[in-house]
């Protein structure tokens, strides 16, 4: 992410840590330098900036696939990180990808979201557990893009069979397959990368230099870091 965030190899570390993480950014403190909004202070921005709302991707686009992998153990933790299986992404984001979903659909493609916006208590933890290495995962001193609703983790689909296309690698995979510059040899796997490539970055995204999946959108920098726990999110929008 411009100055691209690095992650790498990852390594557990006891589930009490984890909380003892979340507890202490979900109330607001952080050692890292950065203060993400909180709810309030996103009650209070969102009346004056509507741009800044935080869109449910499910509602928003027609068709849109969800797997949300940090709302299961099935990511690169071995934990479940989120409290709800959701994706949101700032309202900009939403309508560009909601345009990029039109194309896929043309092409007899759906998107599959992986994940959306993502609470800078996740980033903490992520950081955490890989013992501060930032290769594959963003350093909580600058807050990622995903914290700020600017970045998705993606792929596509078949419209009709739901099934994904087959992409150099799983998602989260953290070796050089992902890489966007590696060279493919399978001209299938080639095509689809570069479907997803090219039709994202059309609709305003950039993708991220060593992950296929990830997409951040250009003007991200209009955006704060936030930490709102998606349950917190949830009774906002039901008000």
């Amino acid at each position: 992410m411009i100055k691209l965030s690095k992650k790498d190899q990852p390594m557990r570390i006891p589930i009490i840590l984890l909380f003892t993480t979340s507890t202490l950014q979900l109330n607001g403190q952080t050692n890292y330098g950065i203060n993400p909004v909180t709810k309030a202070q996103y009650n209070a921005i969102l009346k004056t900036n509507p741009e800044t709302e935080l869109v449910d991707l499910e509602r928003f686009i027609p068709g849109i696939v969800l797997d949300i992998r940090y709302a299961t153990k099935n990511n690169f933790t071995g934990e479940k990180i989120y409290t709800l299986a959701k994706a949101y992404a700032r309202k900009p984001v939403a309508e560009a990808l909601k345009a990029a979903q039109a194309d896929f659909n043309q092409r007899g493609y759906a998107i599959k979201i992986y994940d959306g916006f993502r609470p800078y208590s996740a980033t903490v933890k992520f950081y955490e557990i890989m013992k501060g290495d930032t290769t594959y995962v963003a350093s909580p001193y600058k807050g990622s893009r995903h914290n700020r609703g600017c970045a998705v983790d993606m792929t596509i689909v078949d419209l009709k069979t739901k099934l994904e296309l087959k992409m150099p690698s799983g998602y989260d995979a953290m070796q050089k397959e992902p890489w966007p510059s590696t060279p493919i040899l399978d001209p299938i796997v080639r095509k689809n990368r570069d479907t997803l490539i090219s039709v994202m970055e059309k609709n305003g995204f950039k993708v991220y230099q060593t992950e296929w999946w990830h997409f951040d959108f250009v003007g991200w920098e209009r955006f704060d870091v936030m930490n709102i726990d998606f349950v917190e999110l949830e009774k906002i929008k039901r008000r």
